[in-house]
């Protein structure tokens, strides 16, 4: 004769279970955003923003920059500009003048 768990062994058990299904629900959520931001940046990775070709990479003052030859955009990575701005002077100035509408 096998004896019949009690109500609070099939509460603690099933209590247990959920505990186990949340947790790889949790790291199969984490797992398919991972996914999902690989493939965004698969797709878009050295890709012009402006209108989708392919980017180019060259130098241009000793600084590797990104460069779309279909719609002539130039795209420059965090810090580069204040690299340019330092090898330049006042141009730093120039492009922030042009934000403000100065002349």
């Amino acid at each position: 004769m096998t004896k019949k768990p009690s109500e609070s062994e099939e509460e603690y058990f099933a209590r247990q279970d959920a505990e186990v299904r949340r947790k790889l629900a949790v790291e199969k959520r984490r797992e398919m955003e991972a996914a999902e931001a690989k493939a965004l940046k698969d797709l878009h990775f050295m890709h012009c923003p402006k209108c989708g070709h392919k980017l180019e990479t060259m130098t241009y003052r000793g600084l590797a920059i990104d460069k779309c030859f279909s719609c002539n955009g130039t795209w420059l990575d965090a810090g580069e500009l204040e690299t340019l701005a330092g090898k330049e002077p006042g141009f730093l100035n120039s492009v922030v003048s042009l934000f403000k509408g100065e002349k």
